[in-house]
């Protein structure tokens, strides 16, 4: 399951990312409301934690922009403003939950799983494309009935490829949300990366998934029928 985490403070967030990546979640991470705001608005995440204070845009707006745009998404906030007025604010705006800095990351973890768990139907547990299956709360991926082992991050490529199936991703897209990077044109770790997921997804089976668009980025669609 997919979680964004909008810190600005950077031993905080590099903290709840490790913790929550090591806890079996594919997490991203910014530090700015806009950017928070924009990812929000543009992926799909099946919870976000929030902090109030944030350059930019603070935090009641970003919750606001995310609850204007139909988005259902479970939100914690995690904030050091622990004002019953303050929390009384955050869950009239639409958080589901209101967590005060410092904090317990064990509750934190526990708070999340029970969003999760209550939210989890709201969002599909298995991805498909043709014979491809992606079995998201248990970590598996088969094709054709055929189990196939993949490491963290081909699983979160794999992930995202079917999130946006029939999408073009650019190079600095994938390297963003995945390895949570900038992409350097002179590295070509994106490219090996999805060449090592197609040996194992596509190169023994018909019909092949994903596609190179040259220039562009990857594609993962089932083709059309001859």
């Amino acid at each position: 399951m997919k979680i964004l985490i909008v810190e600005d403070e950077v031993k905080t967030g590099d903290y709840l990312r490790q913790g929550l990546t090591e806890a079996g979640f594919v997490v991203d991470l910014v530090r700015d409301g806009m950017d928070g705001m924009h990812l929000a608005l543009a992926e799909l995440y099946d919870l976000v934690v929030l902090d109030v204070m944030l350059p930019n845009l603070d935090g009641w707006q970003v919750l606001q922009a995310i609850r204007r745009a139909g988005k259902d998404m479970p939100v914690i906030f995690l904030t050091a403003r622990d004002q019953v007025g303050d929390r009384v604010k955050g869950l009239e705006l639409g958080a589901d939950d209101y967590l005060i800095k410092p904090f317990s990351f064990s509750e934190l973890l526990a708070r999340v799983r029970t969003l999760l768990r209550r939210g989890k139907t709201k969002e599909p547990d298995t991805l498909t494309a043709a014979d491809l299956e992606m079995q998201l709360l248990k970590r598996r991926v088969s094709r054709s009935g055929k189990r196939i082992e993949l490491t963290a991050k081909e699983f979160a490529l794999l992930e995202l490829l079917l999130r946006r199936q029939g999408e073009v991703l650019p190079r600095s897209l994938i390297a963003s949300l995945v390895w949570d990077m900038n992409f350097d044109s002179d590295t070509n770790v994106i490219d090996v990366a999805v060449r090592r997921l197609r040996a194992k997804i596509d190169d023994d089976f018909t019909p092949k998934l994903i596609r190179t668009v040259r220039g562009m980025g990857y594609v993962l669609e089932v083709p059309e029928p001859e």
